[in-house]
């Protein structure tokens, strides 16, 4: 099941390893069980430090978890960890023993702090490149804190559990039969939502990530870990300015972006391994970087203070915002409600779970053509739902989807309800805006593809946003507050693309440092 090439691989990737970890998989006369010794044989004979042994525990399909010093360590997995999920198992090893990134300190301490027992199931999809960002985290939580469990487990060996608990989304994180959570999620995002569902420990915090707390003082501090984000960082630190970067995840979200061909002089490259050089770039420079962080209010003092979700500060004398986008949300009733039961943001992991049935994307720009496009070969039928007259894609895409004979198009389309039976999704209510008629279209899901909302909440009383979230920057990106300025996807600079991200970082950071020249 492993090459060679991938075997001398993962020699290098496991050299660190000093503790003994053992792959502990259990017994079951299920068909796929060879195929789950072989991988994990070739695990195993990567590093004499990874051993392997047979639980004498019958189950119904390949499972197995993992020991550190012939101790459990909280991980599970069920199914074979292929696909996008082989990376999930490699970096449970080393994580395992304590090598690899880990969240700084602060973090850690928050991890520790929740309430335990937990245990948890991810169900995920071999398919979804969401989900080993869910069940990486959750394993990393699990080695962390001394009373938490983790289990991945692949839907296409549960399927009567995915049935039952009516799954319709990955990954879907389950608490028992409680879904403590569905599809794609930042770290922070997820931590919070453990806090709430099982509550903390408010006992004494380790003295020195208490006194941590309180980061000093910066000359420039850059909100955002994105291409703009991380070049206006560089372009900071080389002016030999004391710089941090903030952020709720490096990389932003180019980690969620496939292939990259328009990123000029790299005729190829992939949005996690872009972000990955972002990053390697970065460290290159004397940066102080805060990941799973998240910014709640800016004064506007001089120098600034700068307040993050949790209690932390800092002060700094510029601020960059470089915060990107989101996904944007239609509002409307029953889209949180059946969010990974019938609501889905992404069609390519989502996708498999309405095989032969009937969905709707709504959203007629190219992200939404091309999803509708994508889901035809996969259901019986899709509907493409537009608010405007027309549809605002490429004409190639649109003729291309015209083509298809199970798709249909409805334009002029004010959606308003998503409409469920308490478990899943039935049926999509929306206005037919030419006829002010109401109208209902029975359904079982619905995918949402309507762009990109600014991520500026945070700074929309405190700078000068346009009515769509953007902020305002002039042609150097100043913003209408001194001493703050913004770059990337958040502002008013037209074409978010990662390539004019980068130059806008850089020319807010070299707009930052000609300011601090002119008032010294």
């Amino acid at each position: 099941m492993l090459d060679q090439e991938i075997k001398e691989q993962l020699k290098t990737v496991f050299a660190p390893l000093e503790s003994v970890i053992t792959l502990v998989y259990n017994e079951t006369d299920h068909s796929d069980q060879a195929s789950l010794l072989e991988m994990l044989t070739g695990l195993s004979e990567a590093h004499p430090k990874i051993q392997l042994r047979n639980s004498g525990v019958k189950t119904k399909d390949p499972s197995f978890y993992i020991e550190k010093a012939d101790k459990k360590n909280g991980i599970l997995f069920r199914g074979i960890p292929g696909g996008h999920e082989f990376s999930s198992l490699i970096l449970s090893i080393l994580h395992s023993d304590g090598k690899g990134k880990f969240p700084d300190a602060l973090m850690i301490e928050r991890i520790k702090r929740l309430k335990g027992p937990i245990n948890l199931r991810t169900y995920i999809s071999l398919t979804c490149e969401n989900c080993p960002d869910v069940v990486q985290a959750l394993n990393q939580m699990a080695v962390l804190h001394g009373d938490f469990t983790h289990e991945m487990i692949d839907g296409a060996y549960a399927q009567d559990e995915v049935n039952a608990l009516s799954i319709q989304g990955v990954p879907s994180v389950m608490m028992g039969e409680q879904l403590i959570h569905s599809g794609r999620i930042q770290f922070l995002d997820l931590l919070v939502k453990l806090e709430q569902a099982f509550g903390i420990h408010e006992g004494e915090k380790n003295q020195s990530t208490s006194q941590a707390q309180n980061h000093g003082h910066y000359d420039v501090a850059v909100l955002g870990g994105g291409p703009a984000g991380i070049s206006a960082a560089i372009y900071s630190a080389r002016k030999g300015l004391k710089t941090i970067l903030i952020a709720e995840r490096l990389g932003g979200q180019v980690q969620e972006t496939k292939g990259i061909e328009n990123l000029i002089s790299v005729v190829y490259t992939e949005g996690p391994q872009l972000a990955h050089q972002l990053q390697k770039h970065m460290e290159t420079y004397s940066i102080t970087s805060l990941e799973h962080r998240r910014v709640s209010r800016i004064s506007k003092n001089n120098p600034k203070e700068i307040q993050l979700e949790g209690g932390e500060t800092l002060t700094a004398q510029s601020i960059i915002i470089a915060t990107g986008a989101k996904w944007r949300e239609l509002g409307i009733s029953g889209e949180k409600e059946y969010l990974g039961r019938g609501v889905a943001f992404c069609p390519h992991c989502d996708g498999p779970y309405y095989k032969g049935k009937v969905v709707a994307v709504v959203g007629g720009g190219n992200s939404g053509v091309e999803a509708a496009i994508d889901l035809s070969g996969i259901v019986s039928k899709v509907i493409l739902f537009e608010f405007q007259d027309q549809l605002k894609a490429d004409q190639v895409l649109i003729e291309k989807l015209k083509s298809i004979p199970n798709a249909s198009i409805v334009t002029s389309a004010k959606t308003n309800l998503i409409e469920g039976d308490g478990q899943k999704v039935t049926a999509l209510h929306y206005l037919d805006r030419k006829t002010d008629q109401p109208k209902k279209q029975e359904l079982d899901g619905v995918f949402v593809q309507i762009g990109l909302l600014p991520n500026s909440a945070f700074v929309k009383e405190f700078v000068e946003t346009t009515p769509f979230g953007e902020i305002v920057v002039d042609p150097k990106g100043r913003t209408s507050v001194p001493g703050v300025y913004a770059a990337g996807d958040v502002t008013t600079t037209p074409y978010k693309q990662i390539v004019i991200a980068m130059g806008e970082g850089a020319k807010a950071a070299l707009a930052a440092f000609e300011d601090r020249m002119h008032t010294a």
